[in-house]
């Protein structure tokens, strides 16, 4: 029944103003009661003194019955509620207009007496009520002298019994009545609409926790009806800001998500590859050696040597592409530490150039860098850095026809300097250039790509994310049939 928070907030709500409507109907009443003896009292103020001086109560030291039982049969006449009791000087009851066996005290309290008669300060001026042993009432009082003697006091209460009950005070009061009706309706009013206010305060969270609910259950947060967002500027309250962040959590989730789901894509397609180019050269190396161990004692030392080669090649494969999966996922899981220097990238493309001459020369391509006379200083991993120009040559190289040229160009600018790897092989479809640093993705061009430049699609990828690392990008233009071009840079380093 509780469970939702706008039946919890109803509920405390109903309570609230229902002690409110209580609380306000007992002010009211106790007021309206404070209000009554005292004007009865102001009202009232000499009818003690008036009646003591129109008739002599006590003479020659006793009680004047005829004239106190017509006074008791005149006042009941004209003022039901009054009842008049007689008091000796102590406040001993001696008589009294009120039924018998109603009055309850035998005596009342003096002092509420002399403060009346000592100027009706604080009005209104509470005495004891000899109906009640634990009550008090509004009065009137006047001393009974005789011959200047203190004889006693005339005690008029000015609200009888019949006023003691709060249902009585309603209902013998229109304004009481009327009073309390208007808290009540106030009340009831204000309850009803608190509660179409919380109704449409929490219509939004409702709405909220609905949409939490849909994308627990693995809606897309897209298709879920969260409440809308303010526009720019807006006073943003706490369920907006709540939604708000729902929203960002969620859209972290789904990147999240599809982040993993890239991720184990990516591993089967791992999986996939290392296996296809794993299988190849493990066949081949299994079975030349199993040959030579079979044909051992017929085979003659050249034959031997030649088996050795082969096998020597295929295990050097098997090396070379354990080590660019090693590399690469080092690289991925951010376990290499950049370490961070100031180099000459000009003298590091020299040194790259001289190393892959050679192979350069082996195929009949020109291997060339056209660095200029700009000595600048870069800030980056310089074995990193190598290793790209590395995995771009080997690319090149691989890609370029016999006859063909490799050029490595560096080219800077007022904050950079560009390095750029251009061959004049093939060229990439178009359609392969957005997965050409994908891992294990290949173009085959047979007519181009030699067995021994032969590679396995993971230096592209492995040359990407060193660079991603470094806070750069690889950048890649070619066409077909008029060659590829590699473009990367580096920030150059302040001399200042």
């Amino acid at each position: 029944m509780f469970r939702s928070l706008y039946s919890k907030l109803a509920a405390v709500v109903l309570v609230l103003f229902s002690f409110v409507a209580l609380v306000m109907v007992i002010l009211v009443i106790y007021a309206t009661d404070m209000y009554r003896q005292e004007a009865n009292q102001k009202l009232n103020i000499d009818l003690a003194e008036k009646i003591v001086k129109e008739k002599i109560l006590i003479k020659d030291g006793k009680i004047d019955r005829d004239a106190l039982e017509y006074i008791f049969h005149i006042l009941m006449v004209i003022n039901p509620s009054i009842e008049l009791y007689l008091l000796d000087p102590e406040g001993n009851i001696l008589e009294y207009s009120a039924a018998p066996g109603k009055v309850k005290r035998e005596n009342v309290s003096l002092n509420p007496l002399k403060k009346w008669l000592s100027g009706h300060k604080g009005i209104p001026v509470l005495g004891d009520d000899p109906r009640n042993l634990a009550g008090q009432k509004v009065f009137s009082a006047a001393p009974i002298h005789e011959q200047g003697k203190l004889e006693g006091y005339l005690y008029v209460i000015l609200g009888g019994e019949e006023y003691d009950t709060i249902a009585q005070k309603i209902q013998d009061s229109f304004i009481l009545r009327m009073s309390s009706w208007l808290i009540l309706a106030a009340i009831a009013f204000a309850g009803i609409v608190g509660l179409l206010i919380f109704a449409l305060l929490t219509r939004r969270l409702k709405k909220l926790t609905a949409g939490v609910d849909a994308f627990k259950k693995g809606e897309q947060l897209t298709n879920i009806d969260l409440p809308r967002q303010k526009k720019e500027g807006g006073q943003d309250d706490e369920i907006d800001d709540l939604s708000r962040t729902f929203r960002e959590m969620a859209r972290r989730i789904e990147e999240q998500i599809g982040k993993l789901q890239k991720s184990d894509l990516l591993r089967r397609e791992l999986v996939a590859n290392v296996s296809h180019d794993l299988r190849t050269p493990l066949a081949t190396l299994t079975a030349y050696i199993e040959t030579m161990q079979l044909k051992d004692f017929d085979w003659s030392s050249d034959e031997r040597q030649k088996y050795l080669k082969i096998a020597g090649k295929h295990c050097r494969r098997l090396s070379s592409l354990v080590d660019d999966l090693f590399e690469l996922a080092s690289l991925d899981a951010q376990e290499t530490k950049l370490n961070l220097e100031s180099f000459s990238i000009a003298e590091l493309i020299q040194d790259v150039v001289q190393n892959y001459e050679l192979a350069a020369k082996q195929k009949n391509i020109t291997l060339t860098s056209n660095i200029g006379q700009d000595l600048s200083f870069v800030v980056g991993d310089i074995r990193l850095v190598e290793r790209v120009l590395e995995n771009l040559i080997i690319n090149a190289l691989r890609h370029t026809p016999e006859g063909g040229t490799v050029s490595l160009i560096l080219s800077p600018t007022d904050e950079y300097m560009n390095v750029q790897v251009l061959d004049t092989g093939g060229g990439i479809p178009e359609e392969a250039l957005p997965h050409i640093f994908d891992r294990f993705f290949k173009i085959e061009n047979t007519e181009n790509v030699s067995a021994s430049l032969s590679g396995f699609g993971l230096g592209l990828a492995i040359a990407k994310r060193i660079m991603d690392l470094h806070g750069g990008d690889l950048e890649v233009e070619s066409k077909q049939h008029a060659g590829t071009c590699f473009t990367f840079s580096f920030p150059i380093q302040s001399t200042f």
